[in-house]
């Protein structure tokens, strides 16, 4: 029988698990503190950042909100990191994507402060991340691991499947699937849209990650039975209905072959905001000099 694995309540075991940790700075004179920029006018993103404050609020982590009209100069946008990066109040630092046209993604990301880049986005830490010195995991990615230990799946020795090369969220996973850690140790292989034959692939894994952002990609028949499957795919697709959500995974064919899988929505999505948290609050740690028990 599949284990469907349940984002939703593994997230708010790292929420629940955060509290003490939260708790033992705010009593040692520190209040874990994000702050969000956001520069477009995409409803979703919107909402995105939104949920990311309320999730704050709920464990008590402070917020800055703070929003730049898309037509503003790139240069005022650096300036707010720049004044983010001097505030000591301010432990964490997330700018939303999209950015305008107009605005360097890259050197926004090289703006932030490696220590108060609670993405794991700035150059310095993925070369920490790289090298097996990780100081904050890229939260979807460190969300998987959560879901594969939660759900008792074996990485050490196991032959895993990236699907997906992002920056966001494909080469960090690789990355740390085959570390010499906890939650790594796995053989990996990384898929794009290069890849020849990627059916071959995806059947010889004894994990299959979906990265790619193509709705219902890996269909039933690239997977072997007793394959484990994380979909980190969320797509927008028109029905006769109207729309809905899709994973890069076509559930009702993988479904019944694999171990165990997460749904969309409600697998690896709240795992990603779990994990800013988590972030956010090892750096608050990491800033006070206290050792924060972190979930």
């Amino acid at each position: 029988m599949t284990e469907i694995i349940d984002g939703n309540e593994v997230a708010s075991d790292i929420r629940n698990g955060l509290l003490d940790g939260i708790d033992t700075l705010t009593d040692a004179g520190t209040t874990p503190c994000l702050a969000t920029v956001l520069m477009n006018e995409d409803p979703a993103s919107a909402t995105y950042v939104s949920m990311k404050h309320k999730d704050c609020e709920e464990v008590g982590i402070a917020t800055r909100d703070i929003e730049l009209d898309p037509e503003t100069p790139a240069e005022e946008l650096f300036d707010t990191i720049d004044e983010l990066n001097a505030d000591p109040e301010v432990h964490g630092i997330l700018v939303q994507m999209p950015l305008p046209d107009h605005v360097d993604e890259r050197e926004v990301l090289r703006r932030i402060d490696p220590a108060k880049d609670v993405d794991g986005f700035h150059p310095e830490n993925v070369g920490r991340l790289v090298a097996g010195n990780a100081r904050y995991k890229p939260c979807t990615p460190h969300g998987v691991q959560k879901l594969l230990a939660a759900a008792d799946v074996e990485t050490e020795g196991a032959d895993a499947v990236v699907v997906g090369r992002s920056n966001i969220v494909g080469k960090p996973m690789a990355n740390l699937l085959i570390q010499k850690a906890e939650g790594g140790n796995a053989t990996v292989t990384v898929c794009h849209s290069r890849t020849d034959d990627l059916a071959e692939k995806t059947r010889n894994a004894d994990i299959v990650v979906a990265a790619a952002g193509v709705p219902e990609m890996i269909t039933g028949e690239m997977i072997t039975e007793g394959t484990v499957v994380i979909d980190v795919g969320i797509n927008r697709v028109e029905t006769d209905e109207g729309s809905e959500l899709v994973g890069d995974v076509d559930y009702e064919s993988v479904e019944p072959k694999a171990s165990a899988i997460t749904p969309v929505p409600g697998g690896v999505g709240p795992m990603t905001r779990a994990m800013l948290l988590w972030n956010t609050v090892k750096a608050a740690g990491d800033v006070a000099g206290i050792d924060v028990d972190l979930p």
